[in-house]
């Protein structure tokens, strides 16, 4: 488990980047607040993407006129912990332990979802070449989904319920088709990094519980790192 004072200094230098080199000391209440992420279990690199997400959204309100404090992105990083969470399967796990997290963002309506999706899809294709597998999921993906666009708004109870589970299915085979394109250096690396995020809660979770999370952890960075969207609406 990385040290409270070390992580502290990492999300002061990663604030510090994203504040164009301006130096925000991390000291007193927001010391005591990064030391809770850090209690928490919240790894680094999903206290980065929320950070991120507060400066995203301070972007689109137009020019900056101040840096960002830490205090700021409290509630986009504790979102994104808690989106890790249920994506590598621990939020069941460990519930009841210390951990405390905010309130989840509501989830977007289907339609929305969709559409999205398939912008998505459609500018992956446009931008990045991949191998043949792969390129075959895509496609098949985003055939599906535009099929199913014309009638998901009045989609309900069973019917609906039947869409979100070929949708997770459709997830789960570019996921698969993502791992059998990626050669074995990058799996490596990537299972590396699944179980650096994951060490804080090794010894709270079953053998095989963790194994399950190591493996979802792996396949979430997989597919940022080729940028997929999750397909899957839960």
């Amino acid at each position: 488990m990385i040290d409270p004072a070390e992580y502290c200094r990492e999300i002061e230098t990663y604030l510090c980047r994203k504040n164009d080199g301006y130096l925000i000391r991390i000291a007193g209440p927001a010391f005591d607040l990064v030391c809770g992420w850090a209690a928490q279990g919240v790894p680094l690199p999903v206290a980065y993407r929320g950070i991120d997400r507060t400066f995203e959204r301070y972007y689109r309100k137009g020019q900056r006129r101040r840096p960002v404090r830490v205090e700021f992105c409290e509630a986009d990083i504790l979102d994104a912990f808690d989106e890790w969470r249920r994506a590598v399967g621990i939020a069941e796990t460990t519930a009841g332990a210390d951990a405390k997290s905010g309130p989840s963002s509501p989830h977007e309506s289907l339609p929305v979802h969709l559409n999205r999706t398939a912008e998505r899809l459609t500018s992956l294709q446009a931008h990045r070449r991949f191998g043949a597998a792969l390129a075959s999921a895509l496609d098949g993906a985003l055939a599906e989904i535009d099929a199913l666009r014309a009638s998901a708004r009045g989609l309900r109870g069973a019917v609906r319920g039947a869409a979100l589970d070929r949708l997770r299915a459709l997830d789960a085979e570019l996921i698969a088709a993502a791992r059998a394109e990626a050669d074995t250096d990058m799996l490596r690396t990537l299972t590396r990094e699944a179980e650096q995020e994951l060490s804080p809660f090794a010894d709270r979770m079953p053998l095989d519980a963790h194994a399950r999370a190591i493996a979802a952890a792996r396949d979430r960075l997989l597919r940022e790192q080729l940028g997929l969207p999750t397909i899957a609406l839960d």
